[in-house]
């Protein structure tokens, strides 16, 4: 027999995807895998739109909570995580349901993972320790000249990344991108239906953009990024730190823009991740559309699924 397809409930950010995923959960037996880089750490809850508790009592939903900001998580930790508990919810009898807006975990259920070198401490220290000298803009041009296309796609302060695939290119003498291109595979792809949530006005989506990040600030977000900021061994290098809104309020808290360019820029910030999220999703060769900002978005997503299940494409 052909295993079932996985399904996918992907959009940009603010697009209405928790939602839909709960219309789902209240017409079939199911429980939710959150396909977030954000949501995996503990005590970012406003700034992430968590579901709220009274969600999370209706339906179980995993890999919420599951680091702490100081740690990192990699598309390969996700793969395994979210396989595992795939297998767990059908011994169930309940449906897995995908959901968030974290593009390179979606592919790396898609298409498996390549065959990438293990991280090396002493060649990330140094390499930390040659940015600090020069700035990541020149650790970025430094990239360029081994890994053009890699470099091509990040952006020049993009400190992790950068790091990476120097470091790749520093083990394996191969470019990160040849790599990535390469037919070899540590795991296989997986069959997908993926729903993909895209409005037809993009001023909609910014406009639910604008209100949902000022909600985040009337909840409470800057005392939440204040809290984090106490800790004392966090800092923007780390990829929570990074998420955006926790960026722009913790250089606000730091004395370097005001609150209301921590406001714009956040915003702005949001819009740009929107914009990428929508370009990968309309690469997608077979995924479903819903026209996010219809009025009828959730039963138009309810009669595909049921349609799914019918036909035995998806199951629990």
């Amino acid at each position: 027999m052909t295993a079932p397809a996985l399904l996918c409930i992907a959009g940009p950010t603010a697009s209405g995807k928790s939602a839909i995923a709960r219309a789902i959960a209240e017409q079939w037996p199911c429980e939710i895998i959150n396909v977030d880089s954000a949501t995996i750490y503990r005590g970012m809850d406003i700034g992430t739109a968590k579901p709220s508790r009274e969600e999370r009592a209706s339906v179980h939903h995993h890999l919420l909570d599951i680091l702490d900001p100081l740690e990192s998580y990699s598309a390969a930790a996700f793969r395994r995580d979210a396989l595992e508990r795939v297998t767990q919810i059908r011994a169930r009898g309940r449906l897995p349901v995908l959901v968030g807006g974290t593009m390179l975990y979606f592919k790396a259920l898609r298409e498996g993972l390549n065959d990438l070198p293990t991280a090396n401490p002493e060649i990330r220290k140094e390499l930390e320790l040659c940015a600090a000298a020069i700035g990541w803009p020149a650790m970025h041009a430094r990239l360029g000249e081994v890994d053009p296309i890699t470099a091509g796609r990040l952006s020049p302060n993009d400190s992790q990344r950068i790091q990476r695939a120097l470091e790749i290119w520093r083990i394996s003498g191969k470019p990160m991108s040849e790599l990535l291109n390469a037919p070899e595979q540590t795991d296989q792809p997986l069959k997908t239906v993926t729903l993909s949530l895209e409005p037809a006005q993009r001023s909609h989506l910014h406009q639910r953009i604008a209100l949902r990040f000022d909600e985040m600030l009337d909840e409470g977000l800057i005392k939440e990024v204040e809290a984090l900021r106490a800790r004392g061994d966090l800092h923007t290098d780390l990829p929570s730190i990074r998420c955006v809104g926790y960026r722009q309020l913790w250089s606000m808290l730091n004395g370097e823009i005001t609150p209301a360019q921590a406001r714009e820029q956040a915003i702005a910030a949001t819009r740009q991740l929107a914009k990428r999220q929508l370009t990968w999703l309309r690469s997608l060769p077979e995924r479903i559309a819903v026209e996010a900002d219809a009025p009828a978005a959730d039963r138009q997503a309810l009669a595909i699924v049921g349609q799914l299940i019918d036909d035995r494409t998806i199951v629990g």
